[in-house]
């Protein structure tokens, strides 16, 4: 498919981009969530170039800790080793291609393939003995039976992977994103874990599509209608969504819209549904965290929630509790998502229960809201089938607003900061 397909244009032609600033239209043509040829160019583009979530710090809490993942459409296993340092190796066998460590996670000094033997250290090094003879003297000299590593980097306990080695580092990749996993490290005095293991399913949609529904504020009340009459139970009042919002453009292709929502938080935003003695240690809880980080950071920490996209396919959202969700398409109308719950080091038993409770009754796959998003991702793939008379999404909510005017809850200008870095990347050469 030629570049010119996503380029941008001001006219609807044949480019996949409508970016017209001047005139407050941005669409996105349906064949960019149909088209194999896309796919194809989004996985060298984009999942071969750009910066992967693997893991969080927690989920290897040890020495020779390990832990196995496809990340980027690769099977990959993310460990530490003797001496505790972090690796990433891609998941298959330099002798025949099979895949060496079966097992999701574990304690290893060494991974042994299954299929001849072949064994390596958790360093990634060969550790295999044959006969004499079998290979010659200056065999793997080169390191080519040497499990391949594949770039590792890290921001806060954040561990992310590149498979291109002449990518920019993550810190500079990360750009103003950074700001949002600062204040997630500081929500408890000794940092973050994941809670649990993982939540994995399936949608029938592409991909792109949950990146803009995960901090698309326009949707809320309409879709998850039956999880605020729920909540103005819980609050002992009105359940709305906030009208003023924070939207963030975090640069390259990171975005994140911010505001004070109904909804309690574990860290630290008391409702009367806990009861008085909740209210107690919310209190303690926020007073730490404003010892800690000042009154204005605390404030953002405790009191308002964030929905966050780290392009390509990274959302955190930290609102009544903290999930990570990463997602890879199978194909152009099928992808796989991965889901973590993250909660505060050392907290309560009971502020654990009711972070859990939260992300179960919400964010997770059986909760008021993902079940709710999933029917509407798959109702608009279905839709796109009639591409060919109805062939453009409009993206342009709030575009037009006057220059220093802020964006509100319920614009799109998030979605637009992911749409720009997509279509800047797969018009590169």
């Amino acid at each position: 498919m030629p570049d010119t397909l996503v380029t941008e244009s001001n006219t609807q032609g044949t480019s996949l981009i409508v970016d017209d600033r001047e005139g407050g239209l941005f669409k996105v043509h349906r064949k960019a969530f149909l088209d194999d040829d896309v796919l194809e160019m989004e996985r060298d583009k984009i999942f071969n170039r750009c910066w992967l979530f693997a893991g969080h710090a927690s989920e290897l809490k040890n020495p020779n800790d390990f832990l196995t993942r496809n990340v980027g459409g690769k099977e990959l296993i993310f460990n530490r080793d003797r001496k505790g340092d972090f690796h990433a190796f891609l998941n298959t066998c330099p002798h025949r291609g099979a895949m060496v460590e079966r097992q999701e996670s574990g304690n290893a000094l060494g991974f042994k393939c299954f299929y001849h033997g072949w064994a390596f250290n958790n360093n990634g090094n060969y550790a295999t003995r044959h006969q004499k003879g079998t290979y010659p003297e200056d065999f793997n000299h080169d390191g080519c039976a040497n499990l391949v590593e594949v770039r590792l980097e890290q921001y806060r306990d954040f561990f992310f992977i590149n498979f291109d080695d002449a990518a920019e580092p993550l810190e500079s990749y990360l750009a103003d994103s950074k700001l949002i996993f600062d204040l997630i490290h500081n929500h408890g005095p000794d940092g973050m874990e994941v809670i649990g293991g993982a939540q994995k399913y399936s949608i029938r949609s592409n991909w792109k599509l949950l990146m803009e529904n995960s901090y698309d504020g326009y949707h809320a009340v309409d879709t998850h209608e039956t999880y605020f009459k729920y909540l103005t139970d819980a609050i002992g009042g009105p359940a709305e969504l906030p009208q003023v919002t924070n939207v963030m453009d975090l640069n390259n292709g990171h975005a994140s819209i911010e505001g004070d929502a109904p909804w309690g938080r574990p860290v630290a935003k008391w409702i009367p549904a806990w009861g008085e003695q909740a209210k107690t240690e919310i209190d303690a809880i926020r007073a730490e965290v404003v010892s800690r980080v000042g009154e204005e950071e605390a404030h953002r920490i405790c009191q308002l929630g964030r929905n966050t996209g780290i392009f390509p396919n990274l959302v955190i959202n930290d609102i009544m509790a903290i999930t990570i969700r990463t997602f890879y398409p199978v194909a152009p109308g099928v992808m796989n998502v991965t889901a973590w719950a993250l909660g505060v080091k050392g907290e309560s038993r009971e502020f654990r229960k009711r972070r859990l409770d939260n992300f179960l009754e919400f964010l997770g796959p059986g909760g008021f809201a993902t079940p709710d998003d999933v029917e509407a991702l798959e109702s608009a793939y279905r839709g796109y089938a009639a591409y060919q008379f109805a062939p453009w999404n409009d993206i342009s909510r709030g575009m037009s607003r006057p220059e220093g005017e802020p964006f509100k809850a319920d614009d799109e200008e998030q979605m637009r900061c992911f749409w720009r870095e997509w279509n800047r990347r797969m018009g590169e050469e």
